[in-house]
């Protein structure tokens, strides 16, 4: 039997484990934390239960897709609610609501922006045909040449990819607050929407088309089941297994090393974070140079804190953005002149709304993140500044006092990205996708230097967030078995 040793345990390193492992191939995963998940981990701490990383249930046809493949449904493993609403954006003076359907959001566009509506259904339309062509074409290839991107329907919409999302929506629509809002979508891809091609509008039909959900007890629910769908299908799962170096004899892998033992393998697949992968081989075996990595945009890092609240609390919803000081100013401190913000904009969650398991009975869970540029000083004192000045935020916006009635808070930043997962920089999300790191211009599933050695993840094919990982970890199986048949 073919042996594959898979790196990390995230979205894409489960996906790819699953598919191998159905079409016979003995497949170890092996994990340097003590559990699996990647960076979709959880946190339980005093009745609390936090999703530590991802934690937007958008797409939900792309995890029914990868269930379905193995016969199954995500309904034998978790049970998914759908928003209603979908979340709340607080601007400096007012709030938006979406809701769950068209039609609601529509009403709020119109309470804004007069006849905007109907620019915004023509704009939903757009994207939801450039989803279609997108999930069911374009996210399908592996990346391995500039041809798979021509297509009758790419070609019809060239000028899609050399226009940006910001121009689109700029042009449709004059009320900053809805332009805010119809470009916050794109933000999970990693980039600015100034830099981010108006092709990627399909973002704005998985928001406002698809809608928002939350799988019952959290996100790691989702990690679990492919947790339990890969053992189902044979795969072992080794978790405090960290590998030190992936051998090379004569131009072709033979294995990894972990926690100092050779594990012998005609293949290895890493799904974890791709620069430090490849500092696991020899330098002659490493297809991109620092100078490489440090020429790309990556997506940002965060700063996030876990708070448990000793009471329930008002005027939020399960998911709220916090839009109340400039996009612009910020998007400029991540991207273009790397800082700490002076005015962050943030972004907060609430599971327990929902879900009443996520945290004690009157209490509440709250997850809370600042977008922030990769490889910033970090230090308990600046996590402890910015804490200040968004929980008085906070406090304003929703008009009630909870600084007395947190019980605990931890943080996450640009240190535990290293340390936890290896992240380059520190990034949180992986390589932006612009348009010159889209498809075959992005790092390759297949090394060009080491035969039986390939990647997937958030900064290889097709790009980043949940959804896509688990596309990722399909087309890099579908290689190794295309490698293997040939």
């Amino acid at each position: 039997m073919t042996k594959v040793s898979i790196i990390g345990s995230g979205f894409s390193s489960l996906s790819a484990a699953c598919y191998l492992a159905k079409d016979g191939y003995e497949v170890s995963v092996f994990e340097k934390n003590n559990s699996i998940g990647g960076r979709a981990r959880q946190i339980k701490k005093e009745g609390f239960t936090f999703d530590i990383g991802p934690s937007w249930y958008w797409m939900p046809d792309i995890f029914e897709k990868f269930f379905n493949d193995f016969g199954k449904s995500t309904k034998d493993y978790y049970e998914l609610d759908k928003l209603s609403p979908a979340y709340k954006i607080f601007f400096s003076d007012d709030e938006i609501t979406i809701g769950d359907t068209m039609d609601k959001i529509c009403d709020e566009f119109e309470r804004i922006e007069s006849g905007s509506s109907k620019p915004l259904r023509k704009f939903i339309s757009q994207a939801q045909e450039n989803y279609d062509i997108a999930i069911n074409k374009i996210v399908l290839k592996p990346g391995l040449s500039p041809l798979e991107l021509v297509t009758k329907d790419t070609i019809t919409r060239i000028d899609q990819f050399f226009k940006t999302i910001s121009s689109q929506v700029r042009k449709n629509f004059k009320n900053p607050k809805l332009i805010s809002t119809l470009e916050f979508p794109v933000l999970f891809l990693g980039a600015k929407p100034s830099k981010t091609p108006s092709f990627y509008s399909f973002m704005n039909f998985a928001d406002f088309g698809l809608g928002t959900w939350h799988p019952k007890g959290g996100m790691y629910e989702v990690i679990k089941a492919m947790g339990d769908l890969a053992e189902s299908l044979g795969v072992t799962i080794h978790t405090n297994s960290a590998v030190n170096e992936i051998n090379v004899l004569e131009g072709k892998t033979t294995g990894i090393v972990v926690n100092g033992k050779t594990i012998k393998s005609d293949y290895v697949l890493s799904g974890a974070d791709y620069c430090h992968s490849e500092t696991l081989l020899k330098p002659q075996f490493r297809q991109y140079s620092e100078a490489y990595w440090e020429k790309k945009t990556f997506a940002p890092s965060s700063l996030l804190f876990y708070v448990g609240f000793d009471k329930k609390l008002n005027n939020v919803e399960h998911h709220n953005l916090f839009f109340d000081t400039d996009f612009e100013a910020h998007a400029e401190d991540i991207y273009d002149n790397p800082k700490w913000p002076e005015e962050p904009l943030f972004y907060v969650n609430f599971p327990s709304i929902t879900d009443t398991r996520m945290a004690p009975k009157n209490c509440e869970t709250g997850f809370f993140l600042i977008p922030i540029a990769p490889n910033l000083e970090d230090t308990e004192q600046l996590r402890q500044q910015y804490f200040d000045i968004i929980i008085e935020r906070f406090e304003r916006k929703t008009a009630q006092k909870v600084v007395d009635n947190i019980i605990f808070k931890e943080s996450f930043c640009v240190k535990d990205f290293k340390k936890e997962y290896n992240s380059y920089k520190g990034n949180a999300y992986g390589m932006a996708n612009t348009l010159m790191q889209t498809a075959f211009l992005r790092p390759n599933l297949k090394s060009k230097k080491v035969k039986n050695l390939y990647f997937t993840g958030q900064l290889t094919v097709p790009g980043p967030g949940v959804p896509p990982s688990l596309i990722s970890g399909k087309l890099a199986a579908d290689l190794i078995k295309k490698h293997q048949s040939n």
